[in-house]
């Protein structure tokens, strides 16, 4: 074939070939993940996000269109950090190609240049020898062989042809690469995309699993409300406002404004701008003074307006309590039932179930600074690979009340809200004080290796037990609780430490608690030793030093 212009309709397609490929990779490319420990791994992450964004977009012929939803739903569900760069790649896409109802081998260029860009802006730190330099380079070193004759499928090919180059030095750029003989995860995953949406041009269709089947609408039982029925849950409304630039309408549109108009009708809000749109999700029982304030700005595109009373579930009604206002609200991101009552009991508003290997979603940040009344709200990921997706969520938000701490550990921010001090009303003082409490622990994680693993001096076989320091591996035993002495004395200033908090995986019995405390107490006299039942996934112990 030789496509000159594609539009919405064919990039859906594409994206969905591309979503089908990267399906049947997605544990080869996990297997990549050269770190032994299976918590978030990169392929599910990738697939997670992309699925999100077509299962959010709608059909759209004009191609714009199309990608301004798919770039909007791979924000909101980006997982991890490899998910972040990616749904930060499509949206560099999409602002390039947001004026195009079909888009040309120049336009696409332009957008592939624009989608690395943008996604390295989004990391504080770009690192070369990943997915960032393969996308990259990947059409830096052909951007000038493109002119008017070359085809859509030429573009591609050359492109994925030059990333797979760049993927093949990916060991030489990062050392940790080279040692475990592999080469960057993250790159594979967006090369296995671009390969697929090349593959449907090509007529190689290939259909995603179901898991971005459209799901069939609820069966609604209308004998549940009628003309006795008490009206307390309200409506729940969702749509999409356009704003506007005839002189009628209000043009000095302000998210932040908007969200607080909103509060004075209805609570559980969530309000995403993306340029000229705002997509809104509201519970109210007045409908109509949401309606007028709306269009003082612009029009409805979509709406959706659904009695709650007669869809009352469990969900619905967690999301409806009221809460009492604060000045500081805190929202946690923890694994375990153990781990989840702990952060509650410590006052946290907000716990959102990380799962076992399962990054949280931007989306799931957005759902919970939407049910918090507070002045200022921080936020504790305790994953490093959960960093990002809370910071583009608060991005998204829009709201400028909100903090991330960067906390990489549950110790981490078990310490941080533990030096939390909830009678202040001095907000910078007490994230000041959070923040010295998450920088002054050290974390240890004893797991089990899920993959062979060497790097520098250190080296380990899959089923071999290891234990981590904020997150590098440094001591390597066939006996779990060996493994967390050695480790505890390679902390360098372990005898200045006073207080261990030790955290019980759901695959750790209870009664090693003894044999560990009396082995870290005969080591360590001075140690101030507490047990928690984390039933955490993944780590069979974590313990914190502080």
């Amino acid at each position: 074939m030789s496509t000159k212009r594609i539009n919405g309709f064919q990039l859906e397609q594409m994206m969905k070939n591309g979503l089908a490929n990267l399906q049947t990779q997605e544990e080869t490319i996990n297997r990549l993940n050269v770190f032994p420990v299976s918590d978030g791994d990169t392929g599910t992450n990738m697939r997670l996000t992309l699925e999100n964004g077509i299962r959010y977009a709608k059909t759209k012929m004009n191609a714009g269109e199309y990608l301004k939803l798919l770039s909007g739903g791979m924000l909101l569900g980006a997982r991890g950090n490899s998910g972040v760069i990616l749904s930060q790649f499509f949206k560099g896409f999409y602002i390039e190609l947001s004026r195009c109802a079909q888009a040309g081998v120049g336009e696409l260029r332009n957008a592939l240049i624009k989608g690395y860009r943008t996604a390295y802006s989004a990391v504080v730190k770009p690192a070369e020898g990943t997915i960032l330099t393969v996308t990259r380079e990947g059409i830096e070193h052909i951007r000038g062989q493109i002119n008017r004759s070359t085809t859509i499928e030429q573009l591609l090919s050359m492109y994925i042809a030059e990333m797979k180059k760049s993927l093949a030095m990916t060991p030489e750029l990062l050392p940790v690469l080279k040692e475990a003989g592999v080469v960057d995860s993250g790159a594979l995953g967006f090369i296995a995309i671009a390969e697929g949406m090349l593959k449907y041009l090509y007529g190689d269709v290939r259909l995603p699993s179901d898991t971005v089947a459209a799901k069939p609408p609820k069966q609604i039982n209308f004998d549940l409300f009628n003309e006795n029925s008490a009206f307390e849950d309200g409506y729940c409304m969702e749509f999409i406002l356009q704003l506007m630039n005839a002189p009628k309408y209000n043009r000095h549109f302000r998210i932040s404004s908007y969200i607080e108009d909103l509060k004075l009708y209805g609570n559980s809000i969530v309000a995403v701008q993306d340029g000229k749109r705002v997509k809104v999700h509201i519970h109210t029982l007045i409908p109509a003074k949401i309606i007028i304030l709306s269009q003082e700005y612009g029009e409805f595109l979509t709406f959706k307006l659904e009695n709650m009373q007669v869809q009352h579930n469990e969900h619905n009604k967690e999301l409806n309590k009221t809460r009492k206002h604060k000045r500081l609200a805190a929202v946690a991101v923890v694994n375990g039932e153990g781990m989840k009552k702990l952060f509650s009991d410590l006052g946290c508003d907000a716990v959102i179930d990380g799962g076992s290997t399962m990054n949280t979603s931007s989306q799931e940040f957005i759902d919970a600074f939407a049910q918090l009344d507070a002045d200022a709200v921080v936020v504790l990921p305790n994953n490093p690979n959960v960093i990002l997706a809370a910071e583009q969520a608060v991005g998204l938000y829009g709201a400028d009340n909100i903090t991330v701490l960067p906390s990489r550990s549950v110790a981490e921010g078990y310490f941080a809200i533990a030096m939390d001090i909830p009678n202040s009303d001095d907000i910078a003082f007490r994230l000041s004080e959070m923040r010295g409490g998450l920088e002054n622990t050290v974390t240890l994680c004893e797991t089990t290796a899920s993959r062979d693993y060497a790097y520098h001096e250190i080296s380990c076989k899959k089923g071999e037990e290891i234990l981590l320091i904020d997150n590098k591996i440094v001591c390597v035993n066939n006996d779990r609780l060996q493994a967390i002495i050695d480790g505890l004395g390679t902390v360098e200033d372990i005898d200045d430490r006073e207080t261990c908090v030790i955290f019980r995986g759901a695959d750790s019995a209870p009664d090693r608690e003894g044999v560990l405390r009396e082995a870290i107490e005969e080591r360590w006299p001075m140690l101030e030793i507490e047990f928690v039942d984390g039933g955490q996934s993944v780590y069979h112990w974590i313990i914190g030093l502080a």
